[in-house]
């Protein structure tokens, strides 16, 4: 498969596809960028976390000035709920759609979202959680109170962040993951003395964490 064409299917989104290598990683990893990023913004991150998976890596619909987003907010840390929930069901629809169209293994879809990326990670998680197998979440929020707990039995999540970061306080780094460990997750959170950018040391802690998740099954 070339990757080039692979990208330019019309599935309602301007994506990237990169296919796993023959016989390697049933995974493929679902790369949602931050604010102001686009389908190209964690390629190189998706590489490195997993060599072998394959990459589904959507740009967001939602315009902030000049910079893609998953969804709306209404200002810095207050999202625009309506506007979440629906965009969270296009996404999921865009990787069901995508799973048929690459053909890669649609119960082996892991989440690797920043920021943005990873809030509307989170909403998928709590309200279409049959996309994911799991997901690596960096510097998210808890994006939404659901009408009802998901069952997220044994969910492999890890959530990375930073002690910190002026847009996510520690607390909600925390209130995320009790949400998503009420929901049954098998939640790994990592904390940096550092801000809301990716260290090094959190990339790697990523990385290891999702090693041996994927390798477990």
């Amino acid at each position: 498969m070339n990757p080039a064409v692979e990208a330019k299917r019309d599935l309602g989104w301007a994506h990237q596809f990169i296919p796993a290598p023959p016989d390697k990683s049933p995974f493929t990893l679902l790369l949602l960028h931050g604010t102001g990023g686009n389908e190209d913004s964690l390629l190189d991150l998706g590489r490195s976390l997993l060599p072998n998976a394959a990459l589904l890596s959507p740009r967001g619909k939602v315009l902030e000035g000049s910079m893609p987003r998953f969804f709306r907010r209404l200002a810095e840390g207050v999202f625009d709920v309506d506007d979440l929930k629906q965009r969270t069901h296009e996404l999921a629809d865009f990787v069901s759609a995508a799973s048929v169209a690459y053909e890669f293994d649609a119960t082996k879809v892991v989440a690797v979202g920043y920021s943005n990326g990873a809030n509307i990670a989170a909403s998928t998680l709590l309200l279409r959680p049959e996309v994911l197998w799991g997901a690596v979440l960096l510097h998210p929020m808890v994006p939404l109170m659901p009408d009802e707990l998901p069952s997220l039995s044994s969910k492999p999540i890890f959530i990375g962040a930073g002690r910190f970061d002026p847009m996510v306080p520690v607390v909600e780094t925390e209130r995320l993951a009790d949400l998503l460990r009420s929901a049954g997750a098998d939640v790994t959170l990592f904390f940096q003395d550092n801000g809301h950018g990716i260290t090094q040391d959190e990339f790697a802690a990523a990385q290891k964490w999702l090693k041996k998740a994927s390798h477990a099954f």
